[in-house]
């Protein structure tokens, strides 16, 4: 399985930047997948997910309202537009994708089993 995450960049506060995942090896339909970011010293943290077959999606409180997550299971994409950016939304952005994550583990680092090598954004004041 492979993710390859693309679309990072510099903007300015209050640009927008979307970014995009491509995933290969798997069915794609049946994965949960997120968007994590990192910045250094941090944990890393669930930016926005999307549960396989339909099941829904879950955001951060910090970005709800700003950032939008889309997947094509007939293209194997999954989607991060991100809108009316902060400084604060700098960070090192990974996508990530698991089977069989339960609703209440979706936003857990550790409920997912493949990881992209992450695209670093960075929003400018």
């Amino acid at each position: 399985v492979q993710l390859q995450a693309y679309g990072g960049g510099l903007v300015q506060a209050g640009d927008s930047l979307r970014l995009s995942c491509a995933a290969s090896g798997v069915i794609f339909r049946t994965y949960s997948l997120g968007w994590f970011r990192q910045v250094p010293g941090k944990d890393r943290e669930l930016v926005a997910a999307t549960k396989g077959n339909g099941g829904g999606v879950f955001y951060a409180d910090s970005v709800k309202g700003r950032f939008a997550i889309s997947r094509d299971n007939s293209k194997s994409t999954v989607t991060l537009q991100m809108n009316s950016l902060k400084p604060e939304d700098t960070a090192v952005y990974y996508c990530a994708a698991g089977q069989r994550i339960i609703n209440s583990s979706m936003r857990r680092v550790q409920a997912y089993d493949y990881w992209g090598q992450g695209t670093l954004v960075t929003v400018s004041s």
